[in-house]
């Protein structure tokens, strides 16, 4: 389903603040607020905005060092249960279903190299594969909400 024009002008805002108050909103949109409301609450119904959220600086939680993880199956008949396997390693921030010799692409945080150390044990002995890593020294930017 897509998304009307006004709508699309609401989920920006909130992409790039998701505490603006509805009466901003109603303002930046020029609706008003229980307008503004009933998009907002229409959107998360049929799942466009999935969720509210604060922004952590991984550096101020401990969280030094990111890296990215690619894994795939040492056993290629074996299911492909990767993500489910994975889903209790709380240090995997995102996962990554791609094309090309790797089956899945995780980003991770953790404290120290020590820690990815650890942590690249723990997703093998889980997920019976191999990975490859690679560690990330800084990051420009991250989690910029789309252009809508």
């Amino acid at each position: 389903m897509l998304v009307e024009e006004i709508d699309r002008q609401i989920m920006g805002l909130l992409a790039r603040d998701g505490r603006m108050s509805f009466t901003d909103l109603a303002k930046e949109t020029g609706l008003s607020v229980s307008a503004v409301h009933q998009r907002v609450r229409r959107l998360e119904k049929r799942g466009a905005i999935r969720g509210f959220g604060a922004m952590l600086d991984p550096e101020e939680i401990g969280l030094t060092l990111t890296a990215f993880v690619s894994i795939k199956p040492i056993d290629p008949a074996a299911p492909d249960e990767a993500p489910e396997l994975l889903a209790h390693l709380s240090a995997i921030e995102a996962c990554h279903s791609v094309a090309g010799e790797e089956s899945y692409i995780l980003k991770v945080r953790v404290a120290s190299p020590g820690a990815l150390e650890d942590l690249l044990q723990q997703i093998r002995a889980a997920a019976n594969v191999a990975t490859r890593t690679t560690v990330v020294l800084s990051t420009p930017y991250e989690g910029r909400p789309p252009h809508l």
